[in-house]
């Protein structure tokens, strides 16, 4: 099926209507070139400590050589990495990839049942794991296929100060629960013990996996979508070719808040701008905002990638508003809507535009984003990027009109080759024809822009109308009162469905009167929220994302 391509008229300057995804064989290849290029520069720093791309390249050559000279892994295994943002984590990935191994990227936020479900799943035969997460590895690790387990500290690459580190984690501050994992190697000795094994010569091609990358565990059991190095490649220069005018190669500095095993923060901050020559600032604890805020200030950070709801709680911290941010250039944000009242307050605070993107693990991830020149909030996900093709669907999975709303489809280089051991699953969103069904509802303008109005299975069905949470939570956080908000639909005898809001409110004083005053000269009526219920908190997704499903699932009585 042949279509319309209107975006490629209002592409940004130098952005070309296709890559070449033949220029790399592998992932391997770009984080190699890198390596070379950038040799003496940053690539990646945390708690203080900077790592060249030289040491990095030399760091995760011992990890290839320990992996396939000590363990002879062979090339495909699966191997688990279960960090969060430490330096370890780019070298067990970049040794692992260039060892030929299939990266399983694991949450290290994980229960004991979601860890062991993705470890049997994908057959992972080693796992690299933080001692802070050990404790639940050590409940399921005799379930599984695990042969070999790697253990590290926070401060393991950190020098004396590292050790003080562990210490205060350990003893002071309690967050590394007791463990036993008898056969574990840690990981400074696993570098050690690789040293003097050669990396392996190891031929990848684009159809090899490159990340099984877990989803959908919100909606049922968690699937590996399987990312192979074409995907990747194609997905780093597509990206790459659309921000990388606007970047100074080897002098950005980007903030790493997202988790590396998040594909936004993986492909982004990870790979992306490693291939500019950039350094990222990796940042372990990112729910530490007043901790967030102090590492901001020790860096010249030039860019800052991000959900939603971690620009709203920067803005919401003492001390962000007095950071510099004279050389800022970049803000993007992914992962969940970006909402309006959000970037407006984000552009006035930084004086940089928050630039919304668009992706899906399943695309590796990036499908839309919006020109780096935007001068403000203009509430759409942005243009296709180069090689990708975009079209809105019926429900009779035919092509919809210019400014219809139906579901999102993408098509392109960087589309998974599937669901990890799961044709059945596969078979629902991937056709034979190249195009993936998103599950996002959607609509295009005639210049090419695209809209999200909601997620299919989030959408609210009031006496037959159709009700878009996206667009009553973007309306609701406009109130100065609302710090942030959630819209769901609860059963209704009379309309079927109503409804419900779920607020953290920024002005304590805030009432229900006043807030349903607010929506009801803002909403029309069958928009408006029939039921309000004020919260602490609203349940978050290990990057921030508010959980709808969650509170649309919980069985309390309406308030």
């Amino acid at each position: 099926m042949s279509i319309e391509r209107p975006w490629l008229a209002h592409y940004p300057e130098g952005v070309p209507a296709e890559i070449d995804v033949n220029q790399y064989a592998s992932v391997a290849a770009v984080v190699e070139e890198a390596f070379e290029r950038f040799r003496q520069r940053p690539a990646f720093a945390s708690f203080g400590k900077i790592l060249s791309y030289g040491q990095i390249d030399e760091m995760s050559r011992q990890f290839a050589g320990y992996l396939t000279g000590v363990l002879k892994l062979k090339q495909g295994d699966r191997i688990a990495i279960m960090m969060p943002n430490v330096l370890q984590y780019p070298i067990a990935l970049f040794g692992a990839l260039r060892a030929g191994l299939v990266v399983v990227n694991t949450n290290p936020m994980y229960t004991a049942r979601e860890l062991k479900h993705q470890l049997e799943d994908s057959g992972a035969k080693a796992i690299v794991v933080l001692d802070n997460f050990a404790a639940t590895l050590q409940q399921v690790v005799a379930e599984t296929h695990v042969e070999h387990i790697v253990t590290t500290g926070i401060g393991d690459l950190l020098g004396a100060k590292g050790a003080v580190i562990n210490f205060v984690l350990k003893h002071v501050k309690k967050m590394v629960p007791p463990f036993e994992l008898p056969h574990a190697v840690r990981f400074t000795d696993a570098l050690s013990k690789g040293k003097p094994h050669p990396l392996p010569k190891v031929q990848l091609g684009h159809d090899d996996i490159a990340f099984l990358q877990y989803t959908g565990g919100t909606t049922g059991v968690a699937k590996g979508a399987m990312l192979t190095h074409g995907n990747m490649v194609a997905n780093m220069l597509q990206a790459g070719a659309w921000i990388g005018s606007n970047m100074k190669h080897g002098e950005e500095v980007v903030i790493t808040a997202l988790p590396l095993y998040h594909i936004f923060s993986l492909t982004a901050n990870g790979l992306v701008f490693m291939r500019l020559g950039g350094l990222s600032w990796l940042i372990t604890n990112p729910r530490d905002m007043p901790g967030f805020v102090k590492e901001l200030k020790k860096s010249k950070f030039t860019a800052l990638t991000g959900v939603n709801t971690l620009f709203n709680g920067l803005l919401n911290t003492p001390g962000f508003a007095e950071l510099d941010f004279s050389r800022l250039h970049l803000s993007l944000g992914g992962g969940m809507a970006v909402q309006r009242a959000v970037a407006e307050r984000w552009k006035k605070v930084t004086g940089c535009t928050l630039v919304e993107a668009y992706g899906l693990t399943e695309t590796s991830p990036a499908v839309c984003i919006n020109p780096l020149d935007l001068k403000d909030y203009n509430s759409s996900i942005g243009l296709p990027i180069p090689s990708t093709d975009v079209a809105i669907w019926s429900e009779e999975s035919q092509p919809l009109p210019i400014g219809e709303v139906g579901e999102l489809m993408v098509r392109g280089p960087q589309v998974m080759k599937g669901y990890w051991q799961r044709a059945d699953e596969t078979a629902k969103v991937l056709g034979a024809d190249g195009w993936l069904h998103t599950g996002d509802i959607a609509r295009m303008d005639d210049t090419g822009y695209v809209y999200i109005v909601d997620r299919k299975k989030d959408m609210i069905l009031v006496s037959g109308f159709n009700v878009y949470p996206n667009e009553v939570e973007d309306v609701v956080m406009q109130h100065p009162g609302v710090s942030e908000v959630a819209a769901v639909g609860v059963p209704d005898e009379h309309s079927g469905e109503v409804v419900k809001l779920f607020v953290v409110r920024k002005d304590p004083n805030l009432t229900v009167e006043e807030l349903k005053k607010f929506c009801h000269d803002n909403l029309t009526g069958y928009k408006r929220p029939k039921l309000i219920e004020f919260r602490d908190a609203l349940p978050k997704s290990n990057v921030g994302k508010i959980l709808r499903r969650e509170l649309r699932d919980e069985k309390k009585p309406a308030a």
